[in-house]
């Protein structure tokens, strides 16, 4: 009986985990440094002393032993942080600012800055929810937050930010559209009237965004945001026509309730009767009086309405 051999698969390695930030053992420097010093002193003394001897191992010895602790001294300021690796493998993330000490012998001190830092993006061209070509710039606020992400996940991590942030920008401005519309919900977030939401959304983009890099961002805020140039007096124009409009249905609807308030004080104070053609010619004129844009000539009439 024949048998068919199932070729094996080679199994998917699993993926390495992240490199997670974690404390270096280091001491504080001071007492490293009076040691040290009182090493050499002791053997510059000895020498003195005993200046008609040979060489003494000893004094030798004390020299290399306070040379070495010296040397593993280092002084950090506050908000930097030194990643420490020894023979390529990271030990551990030193923040106590001050004179701090660690193993001096093979032991690579990588200073990182932990301040906050800006991110002034380039005006990008992108296109709105609806199509229309915007262009659009943001300022970034932003911190490492676990240095060994930010040195070992990434090749470069300020790039990393830079490249990201645009992305998280692009991503962020296609979700909205840039004013309202009439195809746009009047409810509806965009990027002129919604800034607050959309510094949200920006911000929670590029913390996923760059997470991966140990970097937390701390605010995110619009610096430059036009229609492109190409539809940008077209864009001109339909504002001022929808302000025009907007304008005048404010001013149709004041006229309306002032001639409603005129016809009704007339009528209960019995000034004057007026028939139902008197009044349609009442409200004509006085339409045309409060809704024309231009100053209105009276014309005086000497006869009566129907001659």
């Amino acid at each position: 009986m024949s048998t068919t051999a199932v070729p094996k698969t080679p199994l998917s390695r699993a993926a390495a985990p992240a490199t997670m930030e974690r404390r270096a053992g280091t001491a504080n420097g001071y007492a490293a440094l009076l040691i040290g010093l009182g090493l050499l002193a002791y053997a510059v003394w000895r020498v003195v002393a005993f200046r008609h001897d040979a060489v003494d191992l000893t004094q030798l010895t004390l020299i290399l032993v306070g040379l070495i602790l010296l040397s593993g001294l280092y002084i950090q300021q506050p908000n930097e942080a030194r990643l420490l690796t020894l023979f390529g493998r990271y030990v551990g993330t030193d923040r106590i600012s001050g004179l701090r000490w660690t193993v001096p012998l093979f032991m690579a001190k990588r200073r990182l800055s932990l301040r906050a830092r800006n991110l002034d993006a380039p005006t990008l061209k992108v296109n709105d929810k609806r199509g229309n070509p915007v262009e659009i710039g943001a300022a970034v606020v932003w911190r490492v937050q676990d240095t060994a992400r930010a040195v070992f996940e990434v090749d470069d991590f300020e790039q990393y930010v830079s490249i990201q942030a645009e992305a998280a920008i692009r991503h962020v401005a296609s979700q909205f559209a840039y004013d309202e519309g009439d195809d746009i919900d009047s409810k509806e977030i965009t990027l002129r009237a919604g800034a607050d939401e959309v510094m949200a959304a920006m911000i929670a983009e590029l913390q996923t965004r760059l997470q991966p890099a140990g970097v937390s961002v701390e605010t995110a805020m619009l610096t430059h945001l036009a229609y492109a140039p190409e539809i940008a007096q077209v864009m001109l124009r339909r504002q001022q026509a929808e302000a025009i409009i907007s304008a005048r249905k404010k001013i149709v609807h004041g006229a309306v309730s002032m001639v409603e308030e005129a016809l009704k004080g007339l009528s209960e104070r019995e000034i004057v009767q007026l028939d139902d053609e008197r009044k349609a010619a009442m409200v004509s004129n006085l339409l045309v009086v409060l809704c024309s844009d231009k100053d209105t000539q009276p014309i005086i009439n000497a006869g009566t309405l129907y001659n």
